[in-house]
């Protein structure tokens, strides 16, 4: 199913579940990426508290915000960081999955964002509380881990990049249906 075809139904009904509401969620995360070749992530849980993941910085759009808008405010929340410049956009996913009770089509926009190494201080306490760690990660542990990222081909992104410089012409989109 398409963003659109998604956002624009509001329901989804599979052989395994019955029709549900989906809820709507446009977000927007960085690729934070030092001249060491570093990607910051956020090892986060879910509600559960079962099973762990790791995540780029960034959250949900805001009525009325760009999507830099958004970024900057994430970014300021989540890591007390007011980056210069917003870098390119290098990928886009769409994530259908069950969370708290409900199910979600999350839209997701990622940004790069070239910076030096920094220490990230959290500011939103209620967000706080769902980071269990936050790490820089070398780019060649991005590729052998086998920990579960988000995005999960976090590595060949940033080797992309690093190799060919922001996207040329309009992104495909990753689409996950959990």
């Amino acid at each position: 199913m398409s963003w659109r075809a998604c956002a624009m139904a509001g329901w989804l009904r599979s052989a395994t579940r019955p029709m549900v509401q989906v809820i709507q969620r446009h977000a927007v995360r960085a690729i934070l990426l030092t001249p060491d070749e570093e990607v910051l992530m956020m090892r986060v849980r879910d509600p559960g508290g079962e099973h762990s993941w790791w995540i780029t910085p960034g959250g949900g759009r805001e009525a009325g915000e760009t999507l830099e808008q958004t970024l900057r405010r994430e970014l300021d929340e989540e890591l007390s960081l007011q980056p210069g410049a917003i870098g390119p956009l290098v990928w886009r996913r769409q994530h259908t999955v069950t969370m708290h009770a409900r199910r979600w089509c999350q839209y997701e926009d990622y940004f790069l964002i070239p910076t030096p190494p920094f220490n990230p201080v959290m500011r939103d306490a209620d967000e706080a509380s769902r980071v269990l760690e936050m790490r820089w990660w070398p780019l060649a542990d991005l590729f052998s881990t086998d920990q579960d990222l988000t995005p999960r081909a976090i590595a060949t992104i940033v080797e992309d990049y690093l190799r060919d410089g922001p996207p040329q012409g309009e992104l495909e989109i990753e689409v996950l249906v959990d």
